[in-house]
């Protein structure tokens, strides 16, 4: 099916137009769903969700493997309709691909380990005459809100663990590029999978009707955003995650590998024209080393081509998502020239869509916007600082802490300097891999958001509520040493081991 093909019958008042922002092209409508419609559709979702968590994780497996099989099969389909409204290179598109049969292979192959009862030991001897279990129910719906930036790999990084945790799910993607997600929940439906998995494609009532609607909400996108439904979340005490917006730093240190650092902070800056969450977007290099990692950083960005691909690998940037995201990118450069700073290559937009070239900033300082506030676009900003103490106080300097970089040849010392770093993850002598590691958590500190997705258990745990359960592990009598009706020397009898088992020293045994 071709991207123009796309185009799905509308069950409200009207319907978006979703355009490829490198030609302005529409490329396919969907329906803008009302909250009636959602409430709908959650219903729908809600009815089927006992029976896929009555499969169990056996099931559920078989499911999951078997849409694996579909993304496989229809690899070059969902790369083509990645890139008919994203316009972004073919490598970026099939890098999605790609992460969503990961993502698939290691959720069904582990989620029922994760998910398994498990029983912890008591804490106390005195304790250990109760059997003690913890068990995982998942919830019934979730709502998840995904953003532009991937359209395929964004909804596969938490529809997969939820939809693996034997949680429905109700996914709103963003009104810029939801012809992907229509595409997926198409796959689902193919290979004959129960209705758990549902898309309500529209705008921002869409997605506050999924909030209304869901038991837990998963949310990617802006800090402003995510507030407004941290907001709506506990009006309710619905449970949620939030990963939001970052400012991300990289410290290259003076004994740094310069080549790789610079090719690594490149891709970690300019990887889907800087549209990533955990995108470099700030850079503090030691004196000493700065004018040749500068220089090897401005040779090696001229190299990269811009342009729109079709199949074929042709171009490194492709345009940034929408006109309000390349204002945002020319007001940030624009700003920082003005207040002194020099573009040393890149600096304006080139084309006719919505292509902005890649840019090297020096001369930057907090005083600007490019500096301190989310870009999410190809500028790489570049400061150079006396020592690592500078560094790693202006990378601190933020109210954003989602990633940083470490760039070093002294491992022990990039693992010290990364631990003083206010960020969720650090990664050292790398950019973004993180991202592609799904058994360590992904997730932000301060305005970066609360909560993580993936993290080993904990990335499936977290679509369930936890369920604590005790039994008695021996015989028991018609009643408890504790009970009513109180006596003296029984209650006491237990105070006594009670501290015996916990205090320390003489106090153990102290009599009153």
């Amino acid at each position: 099916m071709n991207a123009s093909e796309l185009t799905v019958p509308a069950t409200s008042d009207d319907a978006l137009t979703v355009t490829n922002p490198g030609t302005g092209h529409a490329v396919g409508t969907v329906p803008n769903l009302s909250a009636a419609a959602v409430a709908e559709v959650a219903t729908k979702v809600r009815a089927a969700q006992p029976d896929w968590s009555a499969l169990g994780h056996k099931g559920r497996k078989r499911w999951l493997l078997a849409f694996q099989d579909w993304i496989i099969d229809h690899a070059a389909e969902l790369a083509d309709t990645v890139q008919s409204e994203s316009g972004k290179p073919r490598v970026d598109a099939e890098v999605e691909v790609a992460f969503i049969v990961d993502l698939l292979g290691y959720w069904s192959r582990h989620a029922g380990d994760f998910l398994a009862e498990h029983h912890p030991r008591p804490h106390t001897p005195l304790m250990r005459v109760k059997r003690l279990t913890v068990a995982y129910s998942p919830y019934p719906v979730v709502g998840i809100i995904t953003p532009w930036n991937f359209p395929l790999g964004m909804p596969a990084a938490d529809v997969v663990p939820a939809l693996a945790a034997g949680a429905g799910v109700v996914l709103k993607p963003s009104d810029v590029t939801p012809l992907t997600a229509v595409l997926l929940a198409k796959g689902w439906a193919e290979i004959g999978a129960p209705s758990v998995f549902a898309v309500a494609t529209g705008d921002a009532v869409t997605g506050a009707a999924v909030v209304d609607q869901a038991d837990y909400v998963q949310f990617t996108g802006s800090t402003a955003t995510g507030k407004k439904i941290a907001s709506a979340c506990a009006a309710t005490l619905t449970p949620y995650s939030l990963e939001l917006g970052g400012k991300d730093p990289a410290v290259v240190l003076r004994d740094a590998d310069i080549d790789r650092a610079v090719h690594g902070i490149a891709y970690g800056a300019l990887v889907n024209t800087g549209q990533l969450c955990v995108s470099i977007e700030r850079v503090y290099v030691e004196a000493p080393v700065y004018d040749r990692f500068v220089r090897k950083l401005v040779d090696h960005v001229n190299e990269l081509r811009t342009g729109t691909d079709g199949r074929t690998i042709e171009h490194d940037i492709g345009p940034l998502a929408t006109e309000a995201q390349l204002d945002i990118v020319t007001r940030h450069v624009d700003q920082a020239v003005a207040a002194g700073a020099t573009v040393l290559t890149g600096g304006k937009r080139t084309g006719s869509g919505t292509f902005y070239l890649p840019t090297v900033l020096t001369d930057v300082d907090h005083t600007m916007e490019c500096m301190t506030e989310e870009t999410f676009g190809p500028i790489i900003p570049v400061m150079k600082v006396a020592d690592e103490e500078e560094a790693i106080t202006l990378a601190n300097d933020s109210r954003y802490g989602l990633s940083a970089s470490v760039w070093t040849t002294d491992k022990a010392h990039g693992h010290a300097v990364a631990r003083r770093l206010f960020a969720g993850t650090v990664n050292i002598n790398d950019s973004v891999i993180n991202l592609f590691n799904f058994t360590i958590p992904h997730g932000g500190w301060g305005q970066s958001g609360t909560g993580s997705r993936w993290g080993g258990a904990q990335g499936v745990r977290k679509f369930c509520r936890q369920q604590a359960l005790t039994s008695p592990a021996l015989p028991v009598s018609n009643k408890e040493m504790a009970w009513f009706p109180y006596v003296g020397e029984r209650v006491a009898l237990v105070q006594k081991s009670m501290r015996a088992f916990s205090a320390r020293g003489k106090r153990r045994f102290r009599t009153e």
